[in-house]
């Protein structure tokens, strides 16, 4: 048999191959992950807006993934509650790093909403007992940093019922040995770091 080369494809026929259309799950998948992909939109685009025009930023956590990560972390003391605000309209938050602003008690009312945080900073900021109340319904929560805060053992209350929590971080606080055996009866999984 002797070897014989192929006929080259005429422009008709790559045509047709190029047209052929996408099989309807393949279709289905690519058009969900653009919309993941996909800039936000509507009441996101304008909290993502007025967040960077703040100081802040808004982060995937992955590429296609709708989650973000919100941090107005190098922004320091000029971030107070009011440039915060913007966050409570965004959806999908996976994590807040709000370290070393001054957002008091009244910001943190802008989380209690974000039922999917699993990471937040509130180190070094001007919150209090009081504050934590907010943060009472945050069920997915596996981190807060409140080091460097006002935060006694009354503040340590609220976090009870975060079932989730896994790292809390307490040193530079008003929290004693007594608050801290308190909270980990209640959450015995919970690592407490109090730096002393």
């Amino acid at each position: 048999m002797m070897w014989q080369a192929k006929k080259p494809e005429t422009p008709a026929k790559t045509a047709a191959a190029k047209a052929t259309p996408a099989k309807p799950a393949a279709a289905a998948a690519k058009a969900t992950d653009a919309a993941k992909a996909a800039p936000a939109g509507g009441a996101d685009a304008k909290a993502i807006a007025a967040i960077e025009k703040a100081g802040g930023s808004v982060r995937p956590v992955a590429q296609e993934d709708p989650r973000v990560d919100v941090s107005f972390y190098l922004q320091g003391a000029a971030i107070k509650d009011e440039q915060i605000a913007p966050v409570a309209q965004l959806k999908n938050v996976l994590s807040v790093h709000l370290g070393r602003t001054s957002v008091t008690d009244a910001g943190l009312v802008y989380l209690k909403g974000l039922t999917d945080l699993t990471s937040l900073h509130l180190e070094g900021t001007k919150i209090t007992d009081k504050g934590l109340v907010h943060l009472k319904d945050l069920k997915k929560l596996t981190y807060l940093n409140i080091y460097n805060t006002a935060v006694t053992d009354a503040g340590l209350e609220h976090l009870k019922g975060l079932t989730a929590l896994k790292s809390l971080y307490v040193w530079q606080t008003k929290v004693t040995e007594e608050g801290i055996k308190k909270l980990k009866a209640a959450l015995p999984q919970v690592d407490i770091v109090k730096g002393w």
